[in-house]
């Protein structure tokens, strides 16, 4: 809600309070999107008790989903789910329930880390500290699962080459603001792959139909080099890192996977060239099928290494993956797309 829009009607507003006090918080930030209402109980406090005080706050919070155990200071020691407190004695201090091992993010966390912090967990909910250290509140399952929505809507857009505020009511002007530049950056690769083509006349002269064969190739790059750079901007997003000997496994296991499909695909591609020489008038039909599968080989190994590892080093160079990819894999792919499949051609073709 806009700030001055807010101004107008925060008196009016059940919820004013929280508004107001999440406006102090950095946009998308945990202290943005959490909520004050929690439950937090002191280490002494027995089953019993801690039953009686979800008791007394469930008109004021609703459903609770967590239970978190704070020292004298207000800093969080420990959490519980409710349900454990079914399955002690009413005198079990809560020291003897709670887990302390449970994610704890700061106001200042990002909502898309904060979401992440709860993977693998048994805990959905997850309290927010402030700089020193005090519970101040939490994020709920519910905001948690809203976050995690909006992030792959953003996510989706940005692999489009779309602006992330990008919305269907969105003015023409707004509209070209938002997609131009990356239809332009688009262009310029484009622009390279012409320029290649172009380079490769004299060839094009000699065998026209290898023309016919230009989107075909371009076609598989840009498809498989697109199916790995999602999967890896999926797998960013859900917090992976792939350090050391897991990179090398991921490249390997990568490198496989592109040259079976590669392959096939290429073997496909030959099968139906030969199919079609029996028909039509083909020039050396075995020399076309040999040089456009060994292209298709070799461009969809190439597409699907660097989707798979553009984003990766995107994200360690501090570039957002998902805004760059899709622009990135594109332009590259027709470039890389085009000079291999002209460089096969040459070699075993002509």
């Amino acid at each position: 809600m806009p700030d001055d829009l807010q101004d107008r009607l925060g008196p009016d507003l059940k919820s004013f309070e929280s508004i107001q006090a999440s406006r102090a918080f950095h946009k998308e930030s945990a202290g943005e999107i959490m909520q004050r209402r929690h439950v937090a109980l002191a280490p002494d406090r027995t089953a019993a008790e801690a039953v009686a005080a979800l008791q007394r706050a469930s008109d004021m919070i609703g459903s609770v989903d967590t239970v978190f155990v704070i020292d004298a200071d207000n800093r969080p020691i420990g959490a519980f789910k409710p349900r454990a407190l079914l399955l002690v004695p009413p005198d079990t201090p809560l020291s003897k329930i709670m887990s302390r091992e449970f994610p704890v993010v700061s106001s200042a966390t990002d909502q898309e880390e904060a979401a992440l912090a709860t993977a693998g967990t048994e805990f959905k909910s997850l309290p927010v500290v402030d700089n020193d250290g005090r519970l101040v509140g939490q994020i709920t399952t519910k905001m948690l699962a809203r976050v995690v929505a909006e992030e792959a809507a953003e996510d989706m857009l940005k692999l489009g080459g779309v602006n992330e505020d990008a919305r269907p009511t969105d003015s023409v002007p707004k509209i070209v603001r938002n997609r131009l530049p990356w239809l332009l950056a688009g262009l310029v690769g484009a622009t390279i792959a012409a320029i290649i083509i172009g380079s490769f006349e004299e060839e094009l002269e000699k065998a026209a139909i290898l023309a016919a064969f230009i989107p075909v190739v371009m076609s598989m790059a840009g498809n498989a080099g697109l199916q790995a750079s999602v999967v890896s901007v999926q797998a960013l997003a859900m917090g992976s890192n792939w350090p050391g000997d897991r990179l090398i496994y991921r490249f390997g296991r990568e490198l496989l996977g592109a040259l079976v499909n590669g392959a096939i695909a290429g073997s496909i591609l030959a099968s139906l060239i030969l199919a079609g020489s029996l028909i039509f008038d083909v020039e050396d039909p075995v020399r076309l099928a040999l040089a456009t599968s060994m292209s298709l080989l070799t461009v969809t190994t190439i597409a699907a290494i660097v989707g798979s590892f553009v984003p990766l080093g995107l994200s360690r160079l501090g570039i957002d993956p998902a805004a760059a990819t899709g622009v990135f894999i594109t332009t590259s792919n027709d470039v890389v797309g085009v000079l291999v499949y002209f460089l096969m051609a040459s070699t075993f073709y002509f």
